[in-house]
């Protein structure tokens, strides 16, 4: 670690302990050539999978442009922000949790479904009938005929 003080690379861990949350360990250092002491945190870097385009094309997970989804399916909707935050902390959690490089985008679109249908049954049906191409009014009917009969179907449900 490179001594923040004079930029020695030569630095000594004098103590370390786990944070409070427990999710990184804080260290102090003490730099052996200006003998200065300083903290450093550790943490685990995850990262979101790459996503597959249906192209094939692969690009960087955005929790942005999912927000985005469900911002337009919620437009004049009456579900809270924080509700919507928690969706997509859920569905962000599960990418990381899973440990693969890479996704399908249609995954993640399935998981943004599942969230719209606890949150708002107008919601889901605008995500899907954009998500799943709707081309005509059967469409929506069977697709409300199958939330009429199915009961709500878990995130955990969709990969086991």
């Amino acid at each position: 670690m490179k001594c923040p003080f004079c930029g020695s690379l030569d630095t000594q861990v004098i103590d370390s302990r786990v944070s409070e949350p427990g999710d990184s360990i804080r260290r102090r250092r003490r730099c052996t050539a200006c003998d200065k002491r300083f903290t450093t945190f550790e943490t685990a870097e995850l990262r979101p999978p790459q996503i597959v385009k249906s192209n094939g094309m692969r690009e960087d997970f955005s929790e942005q442009k999912m927000r985005e989804g469900f911002r337009r399916a919620l437009h004049k909707r009456p579900v809270s922000t924080e509700l919507v935050d928690a969706a997509v902390a859920r569905i962000h959690q599960r990418l990381l949790t899973r440990g693969v490089r890479e996704m399908p985008a249609r995954e993640i679109g399935e998981l943004v479904m599942l969230e719209l249908k606890k949150l708002d049954k107008i919601a889901y049906i605008r995500f899907a009938s954009v998500y799943k191409s709707f081309q005509e009014p059967d469409d929506f009917r069977e697709m409300l005929q199958d939330l009429e009969r199915a009961p709500s179907q878990g995130v955990d449900d969709l990969f086991e």
